[in-house]
């Protein structure tokens, strides 16, 4: 009697287990906000939009430059290992001021770029990934390229300290990049963020991205900024965040946004 109650123990313990996985939400995962891009793809037959208003500010003497942009990202999930990517900060605004007064307002849309990302590898603890962008020069006005550009960067999920609810998520790679003076570069990239989840749902974070060189000739340029992301449902993601160079020139100083992603697929119920 003693074993058959400790057997059903057992099996009732087994039960509650499996029904626990089983209800895990399956929640959006986002690449916005932060400099760092995720490893994992947004799954088979599943549309992702992440949007958002970024603005940024730069001085030079008395000369400011305020920027007003929407970063877009529109991913397209063809199976468990690859997306297709389209990004860019399309509509633009730039204005101009001296002193007091506004000297100059430019806007237009920025280039577009066309890319993919590959899932390479997947565990308990670290997930890889490969992000593959391809400028065309294309854009309006003022922010039309002379030249095709692009990068490549290996993505990483590190889940370090599981105990605390924190993981790291690096990146790393090169860029082939157009300066202001249309003047083509080689440059190294790399940008990590610090994520924390006191819950399934929250997500505040801090991360730091950096370019060398900035610009053809240039220096090295350096990013930190922090925020925080919120689920809303499981297919709904807002986010803000707020950051600032802390080397270099090309960099703003400040810049903060705003943000939405939204999910939706034959997985994903609209209502949810």
């Amino acid at each position: 009697m003693k074993n058959s109650r400790i057997l059903l123990a057992a099996l009732l313990t087994l039960l509650c287990a499996a029904s626990a996985l089983a209800q895990e939400p399956d929640l959006i995962n986002a690449d916005r906000p932060g400099i760092a891009d995720g490893s994992t793809v947004v799954g088979p037959k599943t549309f992702q939009l992440e949007t958002g208003i970024q603005a940024e500010f730069r001085r030079d003497g008395d000369g400011r430059e305020h920027t007003l942009f929407a970063p877009t990202l529109l991913r397209f999930g063809i199976d468990s290992h690859w997306e297709i990517r389209v990004e860019g900060n399309t509509y633009t605004r730039v204005t101009s001021f001296a002193s007091t007064s506004t000297t100059g307002q430019t806007s237009g849309f920025a280039p577009l770029s066309l890319g993919f990302k590959y899932h390479i590898h997947d565990s308990n603890q670290l997930s890889l990934g490969t992000i593959v962008r391809v400028f065309p020069a294309w854009g309006s006005k003022e922010f039309k390229t002379q030249h095709a550009t692009g990068d490549v960067r290996l993505a990483a999920d590190w889940n370090f300290a599981p105990h605390l609810k924190l993981s790291l998520n690096p990146n790393i790679g090169v860029a082939r990049y157009e300066d202001d003076q249309g003047r083509l570069f080689t440059a190294g990239l790399f940008a990590v963020t610090l994520n924390s989840n006191p819950t399934k749902k929250l997500n505040p974070f801090v991360d730091l991205g950096a370019q060398w060189p900035e610009e053809k000739n240039g220096q090295t340029s350096a990013i930190l900024d922090g925020g925080l992301a919120y689920i809303i449902g499981r297919n709904v993601q807002v986010d803000a965040g707020v950051g600032t160079r802390v080397h270099g020139e090309t960099g703003p100083r400040p810049f903060l946004g705003f943000g939405i992603s939204w999910r939706a697929g034959s997985k994903h119920k609209l209502t949810q």
